[in-house]
């Protein structure tokens, strides 16, 4: 007697997932394509295409984008509407902070870097993503953000991260009678592989160091549960607002962070 099986969350929808190539992005997009959805991994490292054939028998694609800037956000929505037929639902993971320092040793180059990194990706792509939902007829746009809007050493991280929080909340309000969803998760520290392109390239100097350990000991003390999340722990609710089942669920941003909120 052959197995049933069983149709995951995400039968019959097309997902895009940005960052899809390393840390949690990685991992939401292979869950998502487990689950039956059809997945476009979209990041500017050339190997988010060998990320995107790990997942045998799912329906994949990878595309190389910056998405920094709105011309490749828009391509990237093209890409995937033309790929297969349309867009469900959109996954921003793309950020992180590319330097840990007091605010005042940030040079004004940095905090420039680090609100294009961090703000504009999900900016951009939520706007390029909009005619795609509204020719389905409505869908989820999924927003990653972070418990770090308080936190020490990172200010334009966490001013960039508060961006994300306010267009979570005000494209919600704009779009709900669109039949479109958007939401958020703020994770909060997430033990992660080490990063094949690391967001400083130019390497942490010595101060830098001590500055990270003093977020480290910062974002453990901020839990409730004294410890960094896992990348699954970060994977489940990102997916759970992505899906059906928070069909009643806009325009919140859910703390993930061991009762951090941020």
């Amino acid at each position: 007697m052959t197995a049933r099986r069983f149709k995951g969350r995400f039968a019959g929808k097309v997902l895009i997932v940005t960052g899809a190539a390393q840390g949690i992005g990685r991992a939401v997009a292979i869950r998502a394509a487990q689950e039956d959805g059809q997945v476009v991994f979209v990041d500017r490292a050339d190997f988010v295409a060998d990320t995107a054939a790990e997942v045998p028998d799912a329906q994949t694609a990878a595309f190389n984008a910056d998405l920094e800037t709105w011309e490749g956000a828009a391509a990237a929505m093209r890409f995937a509407a033309e790929t297969f037929g349309g867009i469900d639902i959109l996954i921003n993971t793309v950020g992180g902070a590319i330097r840990m320092r007091p605010y005042g040793e940030f040079d004004p180059p940095q905090i420039d870097a680090e609100i294009r990194r961090s703000l504009m990706p999900t900016l951009y792509c939520c706007h390029a993503v909009l005619p795609h939902l509204v020719a389905r007829g409505g869908g989820t746009i999924v927003n990653v953000s972070s418990n770090a809007t308080r936190g020490i050493h990172r200010v334009p991280y966490s001013a960039a991260k508060g961006g994300v929080n306010a267009l979570t909340q005000s494209l919600a309000m704009e779009l709900a009678d669109r039949n479109i969803r958007v939401v958020a998760t703020a994770p909060g520290g997430t033990e992660a592989p080490p990063r094949r392109i690391p967001r400083n390239a130019d390497g942490d100097n010595e101060a830098e160091k001590g500055w990270m350990g003093e977020v480290v000991r910062q974002v453990k003390q901020s839990s409730l549960m004294k410890r960094y999340g896992t990348i699954e722990e970060q994977v489940a609710p990102i997916l759970f607002l992505a899906s059906d089942e928070a069909s009643y669920i806009t325009g919140s941003v859910l703390p993930v962070a061991g009762g951090d909120l941020g």
